[in-house]
């Protein structure tokens, strides 16, 4: 593991906690991925359902679009974080002076 790996887990958090927030960071975006609905207009109707606030067709086809796109860049940021933290990618493009550098 490298160094910025290592000062990270020195938090005072509780590791219980860290472990809670690590899974929620995962799951929440997998299923609002999983649950988003496929036609704008049942998001339209899902919305208004649960929030009272009415979408015309075409603002719930952009919020769908946002919705797809803010998901899957987060999975990807938790993928990289976790294979840099592990040292798996990176670590050719790291710097001499860069404190998480572990060669």
């Amino acid at each position: 593991m490298s160094a910025c790996c290592d000062a990270a887990s020195d938090r005072k958090t509780p590791t219980w906690l860290r472990r809670v927030r690590e899974i929620l960071a995962w799951v929440l975006p997998s299923a609002i991925l999983v649950l988003v609905p496929k036609c704008p207009a049942c998001l339209a109707a899902h919305v208004m359902l649960w929030t009272g606030l009415g979408l015309s067709l075409s603002a719930a086809t952009y919020m769908r679009w946002v919705l797809l796109f803010v998901c899957v860049a987060s999975l990807l940021f938790l993928i990289v974080k976790r294979l840099d933290c592990r040292g798996a990618i990176f670590n050719y493009f790291k710097k001499e002076t860069d404190p998480c550098n572990t060669r």
